[in-house]
């Protein structure tokens, strides 16, 4: 006999447990998305193979699920969401009223090797917002990602967000006298590998686009003063010590007055204190272009848990016409891990309003009124099959309902229905055509009750 089949590397079963958490997730990024003003947008999860190398170069294939369909077409299992709305705003641009601010939850596809908090199939919540130019939109994003971690009780004890600037960077390397754009994105994507390389491999890295030792070394003492900065000040002797021409000098002035007045503006919306200037976050996709950021875990051991910014250049590069665009995503892997890390995890109870028992010859009529409760909103079961009214009560405890409903032919002789409410051990003789609006007041009332009592973010694995 062949054993059980196990899931692939990388993805994951959800048994109804784990769903349910995963829908309960689900749910609150809706709910916060909708708080916001956003709306919700779908996309198909096979996209042309051509979506994903013309944003990311032909070396992102490695990292895809992608063949070639019995049409001959070369197709990907999407790995992030981003190229697909860039695909659908770009089909209808012109229409579209601006900004535009969308916001989906997908399930990705990325083939690499699976570790903790990176799997090969993984749920995000991306935010987007389109057509807006100016930095009131990052705020707006940081705020709203900020939401979306408070609604589970994470805060600022758990998190903090890194709030960098990749038009800070490509401005110091044009005062370092590096101007060629290629060369530029080279060193952005090693600056973006700083904290996870050794320093003689950083060297090397850099070296391919640097031309003499000297001028490498030149470039690590400014890179590492830069990425300490953490005050507007300090960014500016940074730049000071390389003397700037006057016209790098007044972009120099006029972006940190963007960033003073980016600060300000995540004050007013009351997410300033979970906002650090880092220039250390360079974020290594070429496409951004602006403001990046990314959402940290709290502590010595803090890993990012979400990241996102400006990335205005690419609706042009995919669709032709420029549109200024920044958003975030998040991920469920890792928020999972983190909520059950401070035992936040939503509490998971599968609730039944009413266990049916029946008596013989009483069967007709209490599947009459189970199809009247059901259709009234309320959850009903009985037990299937043919079997004592003794098991039947046995079973109705098992499923720990809100209410048991007894089918007796005496009851039924004076066209009544017994009614137990499970927690209270109450019993009410109702008459059948008042039977949906007693239990559906009954339910309502347990319903408000247990929100009362019940905190809905508590661990389910204690």
């Amino acid at each position: 006999m062949a054993g059980v089949m196990e899931t692939l590397p990388g993805f994951r079963d959800f048994y109804p447990t784990e769903c349910a958490v995963r829908n309960t997730l689900f749910a609150a990024w809706r709910e916060v998305a909708h708080r916001f003003h956003f709306v919700e947008f779908d996309s198909p999860i096979l996209e042309p193979l051509e979506l994903f190398t013309e944003k990311s170069g032909e070396e992102i294939i490695e990292q895809l699920f992608a063949f070639e369909d019995r049409g001959g077409r070369k197709v990907a299992l999407r790995p992030e969401t981003t190229p697909s709305l860039v695909r659908l705003i770009g089909t209808r641009a012109a229409s579209l009223k601006k900004p535009i601010r969308w916001f989906n939850i997908t399930e990705n596809f990325r083939y690499e090797r699976p570790q903790k908090g990176r799997l090969r199939s993984f749920y995000q919540f991306n935010v987007d917002i389109v057509g807006e130019a100016s930095f009131y939109a990052e705020a707006e994003l940081i705020a709203l990602a900020i939401e979306s971690f408070s609604i589970f009780g994470l805060g600022r004890q758990h998190l903090y967000i890194r709030l960098s600037d990749r038009q800070i960077w490509i401005l110091w390397l044009q005062a370092l006298g590096i101007g060629e754009s290629g060369t530029q994105m080279g060193l952005l994507h090693v600056l973006d590998k700083w904290e996870r390389r050794e320093r003689q491999d950083l060297e090397k890295d850099v070296a391919r686009y640097l031309s003499s030792t000297a001028h490498v070394q030149t470039f690590f003492i400014g890179a590492e003063q830069l990425r300490k900065s953490n005050t507007l000040q300090a960014i500016r002797e940074c730049f000071d010590a390389l003397n700037p021409n006057d016209t790098l000098k007044e972009a120099v002035n006029q972006r940190l007055l963007t960033w003073e007045k980016l600060l300000e503006e995540l004050d007013a919306l009351q997410c300033g204190s979970f906002v650090q200037m880092d220039l250390g976050i360079v974020r290594g996709l070429a496409y951004y272009t602006g403001f990046v950021f990314e959402v940290f875990e709290a502590g010595l051991d803090g890993r990012a848990l979400a990241g996102g910014g400006r990335y205005d250049l690419l609706f042009e590069k995919l669709t032709g016409h420029a549109l200024p665009a920044v958003g975030f995503a998040v991920g469920d892997v890792t928020l999972v891990d983190v909520l059950q890390k401070y035992r936040l995890l939503p509490n998971i109870a599968f609730s039944l309003d009413c266990f049916v028992v029946f008596e013989d010859g009483t069967r007709k009529q209490a599947l009459q009124d189970v199809g009247s409760l059901r259709q009234n909103g309320l959850s009903v079961t009985y037990l299937l099959g043919e079997c004592p009214v003794s098991k039947q009560f046995k079973k109705a405890l098992e499923y720990n309902p809100n209410f048991i409903l007894f089918y007796g032919s005496n009851e039924l002789k004076n066209n009544q229905v017994q009614v137990k409410h499970v927690a209270t051990h109450n019993v009410t003789f109702v008459e059948r055509e008042k039977l949906v609006n007693f239990v559906s007041n009954c339910a309502a009332g347990s319903k408000r009750e247990q929100a009362l009592k019940v905190d809905p973010f508590i661990s389910i694995f204690d």
